[in-house]
């Protein structure tokens, strides 16, 4: 048996892909837990400042939920079908949208269900020209449940994402562009390389300033206005002490290139 996730590391990124071509890369349990496993190795390594997350094939980044599997759960009542299924996936997308060093989905084809939800829950997003998205859940009698009611709606506001949750309809890269889904379309020909370009964008500064960008971003979203201040300079103060900041300040007063340490 093939290994759900692969993960491949190089110059400062680790490159994850969905390894499940022949179903679409549907995410079964195995694949999140394997991937929240990933995660759990990636935080902590050093030499990792960015993560890209790809689907294997041709055709999809996840077509979704493995909706063999989780029926088994739903055939056991509401209890286990929360434990085993609705719990699972949104730990996993609230792992991604929480995780501390910035994740971009490069999306090469099908986003469905919870592939869609993945590219919600990321911190930046990249599609092919042939990329397609759906939130599909109301044709099986059911909501999105990985966080799809909630995130969709923050994204590209009320009355779109009711119209896409509401009827399923799919849609095409350019709309993606244009409710905030994600941040370009390229050619697919183009979409690992126009994501390391973002993640080599980013990874030159203060892994501490980006996890605080990050951290403060993802818990003010859902927060009042002046909760959120908090947040913000609660990121600042801790970064205060930190080689970086007072790296960051020299390097630009001395005008010459910051030499960051993470610490």
């Amino acid at each position: 048996m093939s290994e759900p996730i692969l993960i491949e590391i190089k110059e400062g990124i680790a490159l994850i892909t969905l390894n499940r071509p022949d179903r679409l890369n549907a995410l079964n349990f195995e694949l999140i837990d394997r991937l929240m496993a990933v995660l759990d190795a990636i935080e902590t390594d050093a030499s990792v400042r960015a993560m890209i997350l790809t689907g294997a094939g041709e055709r999809a980044f996840s077509a979704g939920a493995d909706i063999h599997e989780f029926s088994g759960s739903v055939r056991q009542g509401a209890n286990i079908a929360i434990r085993d299924f609705v719990r699972r996936g949104q730990t996993m997308t609230a792992r991604l949208e929480a995780f501390r060093k910035p994740v971009i989905a490069a999306v090469n084809g099908l986003a469905f269900g919870g592939g869609c939800e993945i590219t919600e829950a990321v911190h930046l997003a990249v599609a092919s020209e042939r990329a397609r998205f759906a939130k599909p859940e109301i044709n099986l009698g059911m909501p999105p449940t990985f966080g799809g009611t909630q995130r969709l709606p923050r994204l590209a506001g009320r009355k779109r994402a009711l119209e896409l949750l509401l009827t399923g309809d799919p849609f095409l890269p350019q709309q993606a562009l244009e409710i905030g889904l994600v941040n370009r379309v390229v050619p697919h020909g183009e979409l690992l390389s126009a994501a390391r370009e973002l993640a080599n964008r980013i990874i030159p500064h203060s892994p501490l300033a980006v996890g605080g960008i990050i951290t403060a971003v993802t818990r003010g979203l859902n927060m009042a206005i002046a909760e959120g201040l908090q947040v913000e300079s609660e990121q600042f103060a801790a970064l205060v002490p930190s080689h970086d900041l007072g790296e960051g300040i020299n390097a630009w007063i001395e005008h010459r290139p910051p030499l960051y340490r993470g610490c």
